[in-house]
């Protein structure tokens, strides 16, 4: 009967009794089961990660189709001319330096590969990492190419490229108030490239993280979330560029 007395109550100390631990057998299982739930999910913190990625992705892209929308209704446009009487289109085409430009695409191609090597390399490194943290159990050295560093060179070669771009288009007379046409060069492309540049920052984190050795999941991703932001610019300026090719003239 005592040992039922001691099983279903724990003293306190001062005479009060509570009531034992879930899972019983004086509180062992029970913690052991606590402090596994009290660990970081971070497959569920990834979901989270990439839904809230996609969120964001939302009005980026709703802004980028707006002013394609109004890019391509502004190069229709036709006004009267009154002295003429008839209607005349003002739309200036846009002498683009198309060789640049495929220049940076390839770029920005290369690196949309490279960094979604880097998410399969720091995905594979998550995976073995409870294998590696065994006692006694060793998978051998392995050499790891340093993509995300490719990667965020590569972004930054690209954002070069563009300032390359705007400075070859000045030199030809088109600026960013000079009208209607350059202007929306200017601005699409800019936008596009602040974006872009938010995403080498991203980059920048995951590689100071990488050097400090932080934790592989937290590593993961960071990676992981950086690499589709990427790759959705990358289609977003695979867009830009099909709408200069389609409306610069």
């Amino acid at each position: 009967m005592s040992r039922l007395t001691s099983a279903a109550s724990r003293d306190t100390g001062n005479g009060a009794f509570l009531p034992p631990r879930p899972g019983g057998g004086g509180g062992g299982r029970g913690d052991e089961d606590h402090s596994r739930n009290s660990l970081p999910n971070y497959g569920h913190r990834l979901r989270q990660a990439r839904l809230g990625l996609a969120v964001a992705m939302a009005p980026i892209f709703i802004l980028f189709v707006a002013f394609t929308a109004v890019y391509l209704i502004r190069r229709g446009f036709v006004s009267f001319d009154a002295s003429r009487n008839s209607y005349i289109r003002d739309w200036v085409p846009v002498q683009l330096p198309w060789l640049m430009l495929f220049i940076n695409t390839g770029i920005l191609l290369a690196s949309s590969v490279t960094i979604e090597l880097a998410r399969r390399a720091i995905t594979r490194e998550a995976a073995l990492a409870p294998v590696r943290s065994i006692p006694g159990v060793s998978l051998g050295e392995e050499r790891h190419f340093p993509w995300l560093v490719l990667s965020t060179i590569l972004g930054v070669l690209f954002l070069a490229g563009q300032l390359v771009v705007w400075k070859d288009l000045s030199s030809r007379g088109f600026h960013l108030t000079g009208g209607t046409s350059s202007s929306f060069v200017y601005v699409l492309t800019a936008m596009h490239g602040l974006h872009l540049a938010g995403g080498v920052l991203a980059l920048l984190f995951a590689n100071v993280a990488s050097w400090l050795h932080r934790n592989v999941d937290n590593r993961r991703i960071i990676v992981d979330i950086s690499s589709w932001y990427w790759h959705c610019m990358t289609g977003i300026w695979l867009l830009i560029l099909l709408l200069f090719s389609f409306a610069a003239e």
